[in-house]
């Protein structure tokens, strides 16, 4: 008998799940993303330095969650409008600095002002308790999940 046959149906297996929450959760964020000029993986690099401030590449990367050539290429976009800064680690010499700008500042916080509405909906409709249950148990699944990863290279 084939593995493949064993397998639950992609939509109601664990990536397939997580991948159809995400995509309802982002869906209707999206819009407010294009008119702010933003794709999610920007959006997403600055958030991350909005909330955790300066940051090298390598850690912004495994922040955000993307890989190390997509921030880069991100950063020169945002870099180029001005969202964001690079200087040199005084530490080391070789390491990049990112931060956010003043005016990325201000484009996440008009950003977030619409998307702070739609995620207080979602609280509304799932409720607060169920939101926070599942925020903790997705937590969870990722540290259980984590010693399954491959060793980094």
């Amino acid at each position: 008998m084939s593995a493949v046959r064993n397998l639950p149906p992609y939509r109601d297996s664990i990536a397939g799940s997580l991948l159809a929450a995400r995509e309802a959760t982002m869906a209707p964020i999206r819009p407010l993303l294009r008119a702010a000029n933003f794709t999610e993986q920007q959006w997403r690099v600055l958030r991350v330095l909005s909330d955790g401030g300066p940051l090298d590449v390598a850690s912004l990367a495994e922040r955000a969650m993307l890989h190390g050539p997509s921030v880069t290429r991100i950063l020169k976009e945002l870099g180029d409008r001005g969202l964001t800064a690079r200087e040199l680690d005084k530490a080391d010499r070789r390491r990049s600095i990112v931060d956010i700008t003043p005016a990325g500042r201000e484009a996440i916080d008009e950003t977030a002002a619409h998307t702070v509405l739609l995620i207080n909906r979602y609280v509304e409709a799932f409720g607060r308790e169920r939101l926070t249950a599942l925020l903790d148990e997705l937590a969870a699944f990722q540290e259980t999940l984590a010693p399954f990863a491959p060793e980094a290279e």
